[in-house]
């Protein structure tokens, strides 16, 4: 599915396409709609990119104890633990 934003909208909000669109991204993980990890993908940006964009914004990482647990499991999967 595309959404279309036509151009007098994207003119009436002053920003480029890119950053509207991280915009977006930013809203809907905020909301816990979509993980960093899509943001990411969908805007081109690196973790640390999308962490300071996180702190500009006074936002944290969604980070919850299952992606804890989820991390712990793979550190220990590579003997790093």
């Amino acid at each position: 599915m595309s959404i279309v934003i036509p151009d007098d909208i994207l003119q009436a909000t002053k920003m480029s396409e890119d950053e509207l669109r991280l915009e977006i991204a930013i809203m809907l993980y905020k909301q816990e709609r979509i993980s960093s990890g899509k943001v990411r993908a969908w805007t081109g940006l690196t973790v640390i990119e999308f962490q300071h964009e996180l702190a500009k914004r006074g936002l944290c990482i969604n980070y919850d104890v299952e992606d804890f647990q989820s991390d712990v499991t793979t550190l220990q999967s590579m003997g790093l633990l």
